[in-house]
């Protein structure tokens, strides 16, 4: 554990009944880090994620996210984060102002301070013309741009990325990372999941789930090296394959 860990899971496990989803799991997340969460569908990231996020608590173990306890200050720990999911989730029939307004406003940005960031994000995102149509109308990828950046408007400590990019054509995808390596840069912590393995490999360290444990974490080079693998989606496909979970 560091003093800049953002991040902190103890042997943390949830379970329904008698299934465990996610099996007394460990590992720290620092400030400014963009940490990959990988696991095919049904290893336990997205209920992992829930737990991260104050949104389910645990049946076993501890975390802290951003310094407060999910257990114990979900609320607090809600604050102090920003989501997005691959699922659209702005107001499509408002402009794109009207939606950085609003949400802005629920995250207790003052008037000032959101023209201010209407300001900057229609020049960060070249959003000149769009910027009074309503979201409905934007391209796939420039919604979830918009998305990402309405999920940092309040500069939280993390933001969690629950498969951003699903369905964005390879360039968007690229223009999407470099927002991600902007925010790192500003001290935001990027907690990501994705199934695009090149992704991967622009995370600083990546996790990887099978039925319900990490059974891999590290820099891509070091798991690349672990596996004697030479991309991240063989690397990947090692581990999934040994999944029972169906």
């Amino acid at each position: 554990m560091a003093a800049n860990d953002v991040i902190i899971a103890n042997r943390l496990t949830k379970r329904f009944g008698n299934f465990t989803a996610v099996d007394n799991i460990s590992f720290n997340v620092a400030r400014g880090e963009i940490f990959g969460f990988l696991g095919a569908n049904g290893a336990g990231k997205s209920t992992a994620m829930r737990m991260l996020c104050g949104l389910s608590i645990p049946t076993s173990g501890s975390a802290k996210v951003a310094g407060y306890d999910i257990a114990t200050h979900s609320e607090q720990v809600k604050r102090h984060i920003g989501y997005m999911s691959q699922k659209f989730s702005l107001y499509a029939e408002l402009t794109v102002r009207q939606n950085i307004a609003l949400f802005a406003g629920i995250y207790g940005l003052s008037k000032r301070k959101i023209r201010e960031r209407c300001a900057s994000l229609a020049e960060l995102l070249d959003f000149t013309k769009e910027m009074d149509m309503p979201v409905s109308i934007l391209p796939l990828g420039q919604q979830q741009k918009l998305s990402f950046s309405v999920a940092t408007i309040h500069d939280p400590d993390i933001v969690f990325l629950d498969e951003p990019t699903g369905g964005v054509d390879p360039i968007t995808r690229r223009q999407f990372w470099e927002l991600i390596y902007k925010k790192a840069e500003e001290g935001i912590t990027v907690f990501v999941t994705t199934h695009y393995m090149d992704e991967a490999e622009y995370c600083g360290r990546v996790s990887i789930m099978v039925d319900g444990c990490i059974k891999a974490l590290g820099t891509p080079s070091e798991l690349k090296q672990d596996f004697k693998a030479q991309d991240m989606d063989r690397v990947f496909r090692s581990l999934a394959r040994k999944a029972q979970r169906q």
